[in-house]
């Protein structure tokens, strides 16, 4: 059954015109009135069975049915922090990231990064990632919609983020010596992932993240490119208990 975000409050029995967003893919998708679809809001694991009710030219009107929880999010929460990698691969990654669950994704810029982003350019671009990450959501299953927050240096990430909680940790994929592997580390149920852009980040910035709190982590003795590394890590996260 064809599965839509709706960024609005879903109440069984209420008839609801979709946003523009899910109006054009049910139009492209030739749905009619009388087909089923499923709608989630992203900010629970509720979604509802849902009726197409009216087909207009440029608006869908549908009737909320009831409504399920499923279980189909990971149970530790992840935050990838991640030095942007150039080209298309930010798009697949941010495509992956959210098919393996994670809780966000801060894009972030660093001394290596070859992709670099400012002002409109950079909103426009984190726009296209969140509604990356909302398809990828549409289509794996999931119901809480990762948060594609602004770019940022690294150092003014480091710099805002709060205290470190006891129910979470901080980890630093990196290759200096003495890294311990991360399928080795206890974890607890939330994390902060930082991971580099293409050839890792400097000496200097795994420094200041480690002064951050994080600890450094690898996962093997490969040399990964930057997007196999977030996603790998990601994987090992979900996987472990």
């Amino acid at each position: 059954m064809p599965r839509f975000y709706c960024p609005t409050p879903l109440v069984t029995d209420a008839l609801l015109e979709l946003p523009a967003g899910a109006a054009r893919h049910v139009q492209v998708l030739r749905l009619q009135p009388g087909d089923a679809i499923t709608l989630f809001n992203g900010e629970s694991t509720e979604e509802f069975d849902a009726t197409v009710t009216r087909m207009g030219r440029s608006d869908v009107q549908v009737q909320v049915g009831e409504a399920r929880t499923t279980a189909r999010e990971p149970a530790r929460r992840v935050h990838l922090a991640v030095g942007m990698p150039a080209n298309d691969r930010m798009d697949w990654l941010v495509e992956k990231a959210t098919e393996l669950g994670v809780a966000s994704i801060r894009p972030l810029m660093t001394e290596r990064s070859v992709l670099r982003l400012s002002g409109e350019r950079a909103e426009k671009k984190v726009a296209h990632w969140q509604s990356v990450a909302i398809s990828a959501c549409e289509q794996c299953g999931g119901n809480r919609v990762p948060t594609v927050h602004p770019v940022l240096t690294l150092a003014q990430w480091l710099k805002a983020l709060p205290a470190a909680a006891g129910d979470s940790q901080r980890l630093l994929l990196s290759l200096r010596e003495g890294s311990a592997a991360l399928r080795t580390r206890p974890l607890t149920d939330e994390a902060v992932f930082l991971s580099g852009p293409e050839g890792g980040l400097g000496p200097a910035e795994e420094d200041l993240a480690l002064a951050s709190g994080f600890a450094p982590v690898s996962l093997g003795p490969r040399v990964l490119r930057a997007e196999t590394a977030a996603l790998a890590a990601l994987t090992t996260l979900a996987l472990l208990p």
